[in-house]
């Protein structure tokens, strides 16, 4: 049984729709990323989750119960922002404790709650600094900790990574996934990062426009795109019109396809190919990128302008521009789109 459920969300500020017909459910456990690009509506919704903006209409379920008119402290939902939201006159582990005073919990129990919590996110010996004294990872660590020793229900995470170099983001980013399977936490997660969210992510909820256009696993999303929006955003797919399909590929396509860069291969002399490979077709290097372990060519082939996407293995892999090679399609992973 869905331990979330929400029903026909509906947000607008003055006459500017953010959100509408959101719909969803979550299990227990499950993390969910709200994958999007900016302005989509997925902060807003995530907010509205938390109680911090009102609906117009729809309903919000957790665990039974409707938490739609609930005031935002009564919603057992912990919340964690891009920009830590610390209280700066207070110590890493007073910040911390803040949420089980206001509980009004015991101060020995106090203390023992905040002591695990402390170790579950790698701060000792931080006790007593304050928040202007620490590295950004350390401070949402600290505001990660804050949300968790209360031990809500639904944790909501709103870009907590997005200000944050890359391998300190990288590390947290798995430390959050660890700590959300060790308690078993149901967590919503909010980001623009496509990488971010296919490591992290049980399920996807991607926005476009105030819309969820597509649900499912990472897997299920990179490899069967419903549109062409989600092919464009969840990877650097190649979406070619009809005829330029057909003509390409010497198929008769009805719609646009979607092609991975990875799903085409550079023929190599003496190498058997199986049925679903499609015959050489001649083209031209025009250009590439060296995107590290991938090398990623825009070569020209028929008329079309198609990125290649090949493993960088040696220096001797690199083709240089006006190359000339054949291309051969992986027809099981050709993709229409509307």
């Amino acid at each position: 049984m869905s331990f979330v459920t929400v029903k026909h969300l509906l947000k607008r500020f003055d006459q500017h729709t953010v959100f509408e017909d959101i719909n969803f459910t979550i299990n227990q456990g499950e993390f969910i990323t709200l994958l999007g690009p900016s302005g989509c509506g997925k902060s807003t919704l995530l907010r509205s989750l938390a109680g911090l903006h009102d609906l117009d209409s729809g309903e919000i379920w957790v665990d039974n119960k409707n938490i739609t008119a609930v005031q935002p402290q009564q919603r057992d939902i912990g919340m964690v922002f891009q920009s830590y939201a610390l209280f700066p006159n207070m110590t890493v582990q007073e910040n911390i404790a803040f949420g089980l005073k206001m509980k009004k919990l015991p101060g020995a129990e106090i203390k023992r709650q905040v002591a695990k919590i402390i170790e579950l996110v790698e701060l000792s010996g931080k006790e007593r600094v304050y928040p202007q004294q620490l590295s950004g990872g350390q401070r949402q660590r600290v505001a990660l900790a804050r949300a968790l020793v209360v031990k809500p229900q639904l944790l909501l995470l709103d870009e907590p990574l997005s200000a944050l170099d890359a391998p300190i983001r990288k590390n947290l980013r798995q430390q959050i996934k660890s700590i959300q399977k060790e308690l078993n936490l149901t967590t919503l997660f909010v980001t623009h990062d496509q990488e971010e969210a296919m490591i992290l992510s049980d399920r996807i909820f991607l926005m476009n426009k105030g819309k969820i256009v597509q649900q499912g696993s990472a897997e299920d999303i990179y490899t069967q795109p419903c549109n062409e929006f989600v092919a464009s955003f969840m990877g650097n797919y190649n979406v070619l019109s009809a005829p330029q399909a057909s003509q390409l590929l010497g198929l008769d396509i009805q719609g646009k396809l979607a092609i991975r860069p990875e799903s085409i291969y550079v023929r190599e002399s003496g190498r058997e190919y199986a049925a679903h490979i499609s015959k050489p077709t001649p083209a031209i290097i025009k250009n590439h990128q060296l995107l590290g372990n991938v090398i990623r060519y825009q070569v020209q082939v028929k008329g079309c302008e198609i990125a290649v996407d090949l493993l960088n293995r040696s220096s001797e892999r690199l083709l240089q521009p006006g190359s000339k090679l054949e291309l051969l399609f992986n027809l099981n992973e050709l993709q229409q789109v509307s």
